[in-house]
């Protein structure tokens, strides 16, 4: 792929993000070769499309909240739908961003290079350790990263080093392949999956972002124990009966994780 044509569209799924969105978009924007950025609202309750639209993004949104795949899905539907309409040229790279990123997301230059060189189909971010808005470490067990690369690597034979991360770069094709998408948390376990099954290429890359980091309250541990549930489900539905299941059935499943969050 020629870095001289080489378009690249920018998706963003969010829901409830207004105080973060218009900047993540205007970051964005300025980034080398990404001339839209696309928001998909998913079923906000706050002023997210509003804001989002005023730093310049296209906005599409779900009447009520679908999940981070479906949104993924209408954001790229969107962009073939604009294509088409204003016969533009096919963005054959997508950026998939998460909304919180704000301005970091500046510095995601290094995530899109390895695709647009044609080195990678599909580049993950590896972000540095984060902190939560109260300066502390983020809480949790690791179990659904632990979870998540021991599923990817005894599916695929390779081990990430951030199996869970929402910033990445592919071609159009790499998406394609990789749909339909894993539901709800396990879309990027199933995309990694998906696009190594289909014999294409995968690099991760250092970039310097900071997103907003759960703590361990019961609200950020029930959002963990559904995002252990998904990537479970991922996984299953692409044939681990390994180490990966094995180890959070045995660990009592999703009944015996609430219980010990509601500690």
């Amino acid at each position: 792929m020629s870095r001289a044509d080489a378009r690249v569209a920018c998706i963003i799924p969010a829901k409830d993000e207004q105080q973060r969105i218009a900047a993540t978009v205007a970051a964005a924007r300025t980034l080398p070769h990404v001339d839209v950025v696309i928001v998909c609202d998913d079923g906000s309750s706050d002023g997210t499309a509003q804001h989002a639209g005023a730093a310049g993004a296209i906005v599409v949104s779900h009447s009520r909240n679908r999940g981070k795949a479906a949104a993924l899905d209408s954001g790229v539907n969107a962009l073939g739908v604009l294509e088409q309409r204003d016969r533009l040229p096919e963005a054959r790279v997508l950026l998939l961003l998460d909304a919180d990123l704000e301005e970091s997301a500046a510095r995601c230059a290094p995530l899109i290079d390895p695709v647009v060189s044609g080195r990678a189909d599909l580049s993950i971010a590896v972000l540095p350790p984060q902190r939560t808005a109260a300066g502390a470490e983020p809480g949790g067990f690791g179990i659904v990263m632990s979870t998540a690369a021991k599923g990817i690597a005894e599916l695929t034979g390779w081990t990430p080093r951030a199996p869970l991360s929402g910033q990445r770069c592919l071609t159009r094709r790499a998406f394609e392949l990789a749909s339909p998408l894993a539901a709800g948390f396990g879309v990027e376990v199933g995309m990694t999956i998906d696009i190594l099954r289909a014999g294409l290429t995968i690099e991760e890359v250092e970039v310097d972002l900071f997103h907003r980091a759960t703590g361990n309250d019961l609200a950020a541990q029930l959002h963990r124990a559904r995002q252990l549930r998904d990537v479970t489900r991922a996984l299953a539905a692409r044939g681990l009966v390994g180490a990966g299941v094995k180890d959070f059935k045995d660990s009592g499943g999703m009944s015996n994780l609430l219980k010990r969050f509601k500690r």
